[in-house]
């Protein structure tokens, strides 16, 4: 019997190194079954394959846009005939790992991988959690939306695109290369430097939530998760924590980042007093628009326009694999 069904990517920039290493352990584990695909189209074909092994735990090992195409796929395909899929578990291996880490599963993926087989012998029960996802879609009832966990607006979309195109042409390693964003950006916001060199300035975005009304402005960072971990481990708490979807807008003042930057670095919480310039809020269904207003849900980016929002709503509960029970 099948225990781990593992979907792999092999031109997603992490495995040019560790694919190698993985294919080895694989050969030499009957309990996993390998599929590799050569682009994120072939992943529909990939999940019918899976389903039919029926496995304890399906694990993807890829980049954020492969992660992000799986469970798209894994939820909307109806693979597994009407049954609910098994739970799902993400190997560290792409630029940002935020699934990964929310799953406590990091470090070496091999290692990672031995746990994940290890605890799909003993049973899986006691690790499964739940997540909702976030659904994004332009709001048309026959658009077929795109599902993910973490999604970055306004001047923090801007930042990834940033260290996409101008930092990681460098070949620093990722650590440094999101070190050097984070500085550009800050220097950006404290001293007003503008230049070619240096991140955009965040556009002017609107966001509406369905029930508690509407933000609009310049915000240098915009997150909306279903995940536990907002932002540099801070989290939010009393009804902001209990929402599905949950939104982080910072705005794009030397201010407002200051007090951002406090709280998570000491390891506060969102939440706990009224802080000016950061807005913290749940919702079921949020609308995001401005002009030419870019947004990444889990590496992948969307577009949103004046009068043509993006529409983001939550699935329901589905399983994922946490390594530490």
């Amino acid at each position: 019997m099948v225990l781990v069904a593992l979907l792999s990517n092999p031109k997603s920039t992490g495995n040019r190194q560790l694919l190698p290493r993985v294919r080895s352990y694989c050969a030499g584990n009957p309990d996993i079954f390998h599929y590799e695909v050569e682009s994120v189209e072939q992943i529909g074909r990939a999940m019918q394959m899976i389903a039919h092994v029926k496995p304890a735990v399906i694990v993807i090992n890829g980049g954020d846009g492969t992660v992000q195409t799986a469970l798209t796929e894994l939820y909307q395909g109806r693979y597994f005939d009407g049954a609910a899929p098994p739970p799902v578990a993400v190997l560290p291996n792409g630029k940002t790992n935020l699934i990964a880490l929310d799953l406590g599963i990091r470090g070496d993926p091999i290692k990672a991988l031995e746990q994940i087989v290890g605890i799909a012998r003993n049973g899986v029960e006691g690790h499964v959690v739940a997540r909702e996802l976030i659904s994004l879609s332009d709001g048309a009832p026959t658009s077929r939306p795109v599902l993910g966990m973490f999604l970055g607006g306004a001047g923090l979309a801007d930042s990834i695109l940033y260290c996409r195109n101008r930092i990681y042409p460098l070949g620093l390693s990722n650590g440094i290369s999101h070190a050097i964003t984070a500085i550009m950006v800050l220097a950006a916001i404290f001293f007003g430097l503008k230049g070619k060199y240096m991140p955009p300035a965040a556009r002017p975005v609107s966001i509406s939530m369905m029930r508690d009304g509407q933000l609009a402005g310049r915000f240098a960072v915009l997150v909306v998760t279903t995940l536990e971990k907002l932002l540099l481990g801070a989290r939010p708490v009393g009804q902001a924590a209990a929402g599905r979807l949950k939104l982080l807008a910072i705005d794009h003042s030397p201010a407002a980042m200051l007090r951002m930057l406090l709280v998570s670095i000491f390891g506060g919480r969102f939440g706990t007093t009224n802080m000016q310039g950061i807005h913290l809020q749940q919702g079921d269904e949020i609308h995001i628009e401005g002009e030419n207003s870019s947004v990444i849900l889990d590496g992948e980016i969307f577009h949103a326009h004046t009068g043509r929002p993006i529409v983001l709503t939550s699935t329901a509960p589905v399983p994922f694999l946490r390594l530490a029970a």
